[in-house]
């Protein structure tokens, strides 16, 4: 791993989830399982970039440039492709209105749990346990929820003919 935080993260991680659930395992097994959870917890934290990036990239089209109000919702902001400023031109105004249209109807599609775990991860910014705690829920269905959400938006938004 190129960076050293998210390593000693992950390793932290790792530790604390071996003591927690094989705790009570002989000593002799301990460190083939603990290979196995840091195996599985820099695959996930991958997949996690992987997932981050792609939505991260997706709603950073939405917002029309970098350094302004971070707390800012992408689609109050957002901007049609080219550029163009969307006070001046009624086209544009008229793309984007259709375009946060179209995004808030296909989020209100998506069951509400799923709904719920990708607003607090993808546009609140939220880890994985703290949604987990918030919903009420374990970290693998947070997982879940987010996953099938990103698979739901995607495939309705092109079938909607949106590229972001």
């Amino acid at each position: 791993m190129r960076d050293e935080q998210a390593a000693l993260d992950i390793v932290q991680d790792a530790m604390l989830r071996l003591s927690e659930k094989y705790g009570n395992r002989p000593a002799t097994e301990l460190p083939s399982l603990f290979h196995r959870i840091m195996q599985n917890a820099i695959r996930d934290y991958y997949r996690r970039q992987k997932v981050r990036s792609l939505w991260t990239t997706l709603l950073s089209s939405l917002t029309p440039g970098r350094g302004e109000d971070e707390d800012q919702d992408p689609l109050e902001t957002y901007e049609p492709p080219g550029g163009h400023d969307a006070s001046a031109a009624p086209g544009a105004r008229l793309e984007q209105a259709q375009v946060l249209e179209i995004i808030e109807q296909e989020l209100q599609r998506l069951p509400p749990r799923q709904r719920e775990a990708f607003i607090m991860r993808y546009w609140e910014d939220m880890d994985v346990a703290e949604t987990a705690r918030i919903m009420g829920c374990s970290e693998g269905s947070v997982k879940t929820h987010c996953s099938r959400a990103t698979h739901a938006l995607a495939v309705a938004l092109k079938a909607r003919g949106v590229t972001l």
